[in-house]
This record gives structure tokens, C-alpha cells and sequence, in this order.
């Protein structure tokens, strides 16, 4: 129970994506106890029913008759209505995290690539880069270009949605989006090497006022550490 909150808590939402896998987990919890119980029901049942001759003729088309139900029900029905049900939920929320056209207006783009043990951040629009943390506005969709400098590593942000692997000579988008302002932490979910535990980041997510303002103040710091750089 200790991990249905904190920072890094699948189940604590912060934005569609990472709520619709909420609902996918707690969905997915509920119809597999109810299958579990049903079992351990059957389980049971058979322990203690009434033990018949197999060998008599008169039980033999009945036994078959039950041999082929549980073989067909438990075997083909249940797995296949099960998978059916978990893809037409599933789906649905993968695509939330996919960079499909909006109905209105352009996402947001932040390119993010992998380090062995760190994360490099830049944002093309402005020409700020960061490491190890992100900033964006509240209630807008941000496409995360994810890609690598050296091994595989994963992007994972429990609080807002689904994590994406970045993998070597590859570009991986993953459209995420926060509803509340507030810091997220964020971790790399592919073990990557001796300080893999190691590579985190946050997330600070802004309100629109104050996300532009922090995109002044950091490109006039960075403009004047460049030209401080430069003189020296």
C-alpha cells in the first residue's frame, strides 16, 4: 500500500496519460481478483464435492461433457474475452501517449537525450539546455524527442504517463502533459550501467505566466554565462 502514493506512484495521476493508465491498473486488479477468487471457488468445490466412479458407463458422457466445457471455457472463452477486454482499454489510453495530431494548436517540444548517468535537456525554440530537469507549462501537451548518446536508457515520469525507451540511432516521441503545477521527479527505467539508480530528474511544471517568465530569466543567464565563456 506504500506505493499508492509518493513520486513516483503510478496510481497518483497528474495528468490523462498517467490517469488512464490509473484506471487500466485498477481495472485490470479488480477483473484478475475476481478471476482468482472464481478459481479458488472451483478449487474448492472440487475438493469437497461428492467423488463418482469414473469408470461407470452412465457417468462417461456426462464426464466428457464437463471435460470439454472447462476445456473451452477455461481455455479459449476466458483468455480470449479477457485479452479482448484489456485491448479495447489499453489501446485507447497508448494512444493518448502517442504525438497524433491535435485538434488545436501545436505541442509543445523538448528534446531529451540519454547520458551514462545523466539527462541533457534542450529546448530547439529557445536554445536552452539543461540537465537533469525539466520545466513546462501546465495544460499543455510536450512532445519529449527521446534519444541516446551511448546505451539504452528509458524515460519515465510515473506522475504523468507511460515511459519510452531511447534507443542508440533512434528518435522515440512521447507526448506527455501536466494538469497541476508542482514538482515530479522522473527516473530512468532501463538498467543502464553501475549508476543506473542513480539517473533521475524532475519535472517542474510552471503556470503559463510564470513558465514564460522562466524562459526569459534562463536565456538572459545562459546569454550572459555564454558571453562570460567567450571573453575568457
Amino acid at each position: 500500500m506504500a506505493g499508492c502514493s509518493g513520486p513516483f506512484s503510478t496510481l497518483d495521476p497528474a495528468g490523462p496519460s498517467a490517469d488512464s493508465a490509473r484506471w487500466l491498473w485498477w481495472g485490470m486488479f479488480l477483473f484478475f481478483t475476481l478471476v482468482f477468487v472464481l478459481v479458488v471457488a472451483l478449487w474448492l468445490y472440487a475438493i469437497h464435492r461428492p467423488q463418482r466412479n469414473p469408470a461407470h458407463p452412465t457417468d462417461e458422457p456426462a464426464n466428457r461433457r464437463i471435460q470439454k466445457f472447462w476445456l473451452i471455457g477455461g481455455g479459449i472463452i476466458l483468455p480470449g474475452v479477457t485479452i479482448i477486454i484489456l485491448l479495447s482499454f489499453g489501446i485507447p489510453a497508448g494512444h493518448r501517449m502517442l504525438p497524433l495530431p491535435l485538434m488545436s494548436g501545436e505541442p509543445l517540444r523538448i528534446d531529451v537525450t540519454g547520458h551514462q548517468w545523466w539527462w541533457e535537456v534542450s529546448y530547439p525554440d529557445t536554445g536552452i539546455t539543461l540537465e537533469n530537469e525539466i520545466h513546462i507549462p501546465v495544460g499543455v501537451p510536450v512532445d519529449f524527442h527521446l534519444s541516446t548518446a551511448d546505451v539504452i536508457h528509458a524515460f519515465w515520469v510515473p506522475r504523468l504517463g507511460g515511459k519510452l525507451d531511447t534507443i542508440p540511432g533512434r528518435v522515440n516521441i512521447l507526448r506527455l502533459q501536466a494538469d497541476e503545477a508542482g514538482v515530479y521527479r522522473g527516473q530512468c527505467a532501463e538498467f543502464c550501467g553501475l549508476h543506473h539508480a542513480h539517473m533521475q530528474f524532475t519535472v517542474e511544471v510552471h503556470s503559463a505566466e510564470n513558465y514564460a517568465r522562466w524562459i526569459a530569466e534562463t536565456q538572459a543567464r545562459q546569454d550572459t554565462d555564454a558571453g562570460d565563456s567567450g571573453n575568457d
